[in-house]
């Protein structure tokens, strides 16, 4: 039997109601419905077992990360990405146990793999109370440091692809020390997907020693090479910063909620929420500035709550900013952020 998305099942429908009224407590049911019918046709179509096991097991990892997250959505997290092999002494693993400390000094909760080295290093700053470790089933170096191990905020994957999305959708900021191929891949990952829009805009911050400087040749080609053959735009440069000190990493995570908040799209139209509106004159002040990435004849005006946002009950409290954003020029989105929270 051919088993479709829309409700033309039959008694295939009739079960899926039958079955989650029995389970109870099921909410959003239109949704878990189509995860239903979903692997009732992967079962249908898979030829390959393998296939199964990779949906299954990303389904289930999934569903586990969402229910640990959970109870701590109104908390903002920093996730920090550098090298397992760093050992403690090493003045990069003194700034990243300074780091985590005055992250959860400040109100922030942590995220790392789990493992040694930096992710030790932020987990013992922080302590057990303000961490998550997500880590990764390897053969070799990803066990779980000691502050790690035996929390209940501890997520251990098989897919690395799960473990990213981890990463990115549960935090509210990106902070990179020195690091090996890994490092430099989640710096990359996180890079494509604010330039790309794919990740809402978020600090992300390369933290360097200052006596032993790491970043600056990465830059550096991605400004020779990258930048010089136009594989990238000037205003890509605006979705990261480089600092040298602790003090410095996490003033850029507080300066960028200053008075931003967060954002969405209703309607095809920008909405950004702030913890304080901004004047008439500050907003004529952006539209001038930010006028090349508005759609023609597109404003910045200040709103309430949008209807959509009032039936989603999403943050409706806040003062807002309606921005007709041409979805193109993130970097530029970057930069418009930072001058919203410079005024």
């Amino acid at each position: 039997m051919k088993i479709n998305f829309t409700k033309d099942n039959g008694p295939i429908d009739e079960i899926i109601e039958q079955l989650m009224e029995a389970a109870e407590d099921i909410r959003n049911p239109e949704f878990v419905r189509e995860m239903i019918i979903t692997s009732l046709k992967a079962g249908q179509e898979a030829d390959e077992i393998a296939d199964l096991k990779l949906m299954n097991s990303t389904l289930k990892e999934m569903r586990f990360t969402s229910k640990v997250f959970g109870p701590y959505r109104n908390i903002r997290k920093v996730t920090v990405f550098g090298s397992a092999r760093t050992l403690p002494g090493d003045p990069v693993y003194e700034m990243a146990q300074l780091f985590g400390m005055k992250l959860a000094e400040s109100g922030y909760m942590v995220i790392t793999g789990g493992g040694g080295g930096i992710m030790q290093a932020v987990n013992e700053g922080a302590g057990p109370e303000h961490s998550f470790g997500v880590n990764i089933r390897l053969p070799f170096e990803e066990k779980a440091n000691p502050v790690s191990e035996g929390n209940p905020r501890f997520i251990n994957y098989k897919y690395f692809f799960n473990r990213k999305v981890a990463f990115l959708k549960e935090s509210d900021a990106i902070a990179l020390f020195p690091g090996g191929f890994g490092t430099l891949d989640e710096a990359m990952e996180t890079l494509t997907l604010v330039q790309t829009g794919k990740r809402n805009p978020m600090p992300l911050v390369f933290v360097d020693d200052p006596d032993r400087p790491y970043w600056p040749h990465m830059i550096r080609f991605l400004e020779e090479e990258l930048l010089a053959r136009n594989y990238v735009c000037p205003s890509d440069f605006a979705l990261f910063e480089r600092v040298c000190s602790v003090d410095a990493a996490v003033e850029k995570i507080r300066h960028f909620y200053r008075r931003y908040h967060s954002l969405r799209y209703v309607r095809g139209q920008l909405v950004i929420r702030l913890t304080s509106a901004l004047g008439p004159d500050d907003i004529r002040k952006l539209t001038d500035r930010f006028r090349d990435i508005l759609l023609p004849g597109g404003i910045i005006e200040a709103s309430g709550a949008l209807d959509d946002e009032v039936d989603d009950a999403d943050d409706i409290h806040l003062p807002r900013l309606v921005i007709d954003f041409n979805r193109r020029d993130f970097g530029r989105l970057r930069s418009l952020i930072d001058s919203i929270n410079d005024f």
